[in-house]
């Protein structure tokens, strides 16, 4: 199975230059815990390239919590519209920022658990937060990596939460932060929910095509 794995994940690395970056991934270069929690908080059912519009308009105006608190909550929204559920997701910026100000001394924690604590925030910005943002093991599972996963029959799970587990006792921690980034870009490009591109897919001969009814 690890010799299966390794190969998976070479030609995913090498399909996925051909295409770009992810928006997290593009923040991720940062290395800046507190921008990959929010992107990450932005790109919550919303399209990649909306989410890197809005990451660039409200990084312009703020990159620190205290910065952020600066900006009045109607600030926030003018700059992160259209995402999903902006006006949410402003509310919850500001409350994330004056949390991590009062109680974290302005620092974004690197445990998962602790970042669990913060509204809005599951596992898989969790996960993206200690890989990208300390680069800490962790597997962030979204809806690419758990439908892929499964797909594959890497694992059998309902939820993304059971994925994310499952992964974890199958994948070699060596590809664990890298997982998410090339399963995003795999799903978004060919793997796709729908009728996924199976004929030019790296990775077909190693697919057990679970759930698959039409392909391209």
């Amino acid at each position: 199975m690890n010799t299966e794995i390794d190969e998976i994940i070479r030609r995913l690395k090498d399909q996925n230059a051909k295409f770009s970056d992810s928006a997290i991934t593009k923040v991720s270069a940062s290395r800046d815990p507190f921008l990959v929690l929010i992107s990450c908080l932005l790109s919550l059912r919303t399209k990649d390239a909306v989410t890197s519009a809005a990451s660039e308009r409200l990084f312009a105006l703020a990159r620190t919590p205290e910065e952020m608190l600066r900006l009045k909550t109607s600030d926030v929204e003018n700059a992160i519209y259209p995402v999903g559920f902006y006006r949410r997701k402003s509310v919850q910026i500001m409350d994330i920022s004056k949390c991590l100000i009062e109680n974290w001394d302005s620092k974004v924690p690197d445990e998962i658990d602790d970042l669990l604590e913060f509204k809005g925030v599951g596992r898989k910005t969790a996960n993206i937060v200690i890989t990208h943002g300390f680069g800490k093991p962790g597997i962030a599972v979204d809806t690419h990596v758990h439908r892929i996963s499964n797909r594959l029959g890497l694992v059998v799970a309902k939820t993304p939460d059971q994925t994310e587990f499952e992964l974890r006792r199958v994948l070699p921690e060596e590809y664990w932060v890298d997982f998410n980034d090339l399963l995003v870009v795999h799903g978004q490009n060919v793997c796709t929910p729908i009728s996924p591109r199976c004929s030019i897919c790296p990775i077909s001969r190693w697919c057990g095509r679970i759930g698959v009814e039409r392909s391209r």
